[in-house]
């Protein structure tokens, strides 16, 4: 399982990837809109976070299939190999996707909200496929179960290459779900990742532990200092 951060503001994501273990980093357009500043200065930035290491997922924002094809090989030649061009499961994107895997840049089909958009971009190459679960569920559907329709349909007709990177989330419940049905990979808001262990009932235990060790060894003392 793969946990990615869902996020492209650099002191965000620094502080995420100081207490976490992440994966790597999903922008799209909106999400580097939202930080207001010049998209390769923040891609830049970003990278030099992660390092080489870390997988960063960049969208390209051309209407048409030969645009994103030209924008899918400056990004990879800007950012590096282990970049991943988010490609929408489109008519056009479709076509991109064939013709950008037949260059060994690496893929992933976004904007999913059926199971066949999801399939369609397996076949054209795609190492990902993102659902998204909580924008799913906003339109009366079930987004979780959408996302274990595509895992299943890509997993029983043999494309191993694929995976999904399952997206729009808003709570842990939708992201644990998932996970225990075994997807390849979550990308999360910091939010929603800090939400995995903030919870009263830890701050109490942690509270009860050391009020109790100081009781028997005195204030400001640890497992350091108490011989």
């Amino acid at each position: 399982m793969k946990l990615c951060i869902d996020h492209a503001d650099a002191e965000a994501i620094r502080r995420i990837y100081e207490y976490y273990p992440v994966d790597g980093v999903s922008t799209n357009p909106s999400i580097l809109a939202a930080v207001k500043r010049n998209p390769y200065e923040v891609l830049r930035e970003i990278r030099k976070i992660i390092t080489d290491q870390g997988e960063l997922f960049v969208q390209a924002v051309s209407p048409d299939a030969e645009g994103m094809v030209r924008e899918a090989k400056h990004i990879t030649k800007v950012l590096g190999k282990n970049t991943i061009v988010k490609i929408p499961c489109t008519p056009e994107g479709f076509k991109a996707m064939k013709k950008i895997h037949a260059e060994g840049i690496r893929l992933l089909g976004t904007a999913i909200y059926t199971p066949m958009q999801g399939i369609l971009a397996a076949k054209c190459g795609c190492e990902y496929v993102a659902p998204y679960i909580n924008r799913i569920d906003n339109m009366g559907y079930d987004g979780v179960q959408i996302a274990k329709d595509i895992h299943d349909a890509i997993q029983k007709n043999g494309m191993d290459h694929c995976g999904l990177l399952a997206a729009s989330f808003k709570n842990s419940r939708q992201v644990l779900e998932l996970l225990k049905y075994g997807v390849k990979a979550v990308t999360v808001s910091p939010e929603v990742m800090d939400g995995f262990v903030k919870n009263a009932a830890i701050d109490a235990a942690i509270a009860q532990f050391t009020a109790d060790f100081e009781g028997l060894v005195g204030r400001n003392k640890t497992m350091e200092n108490c011989e």
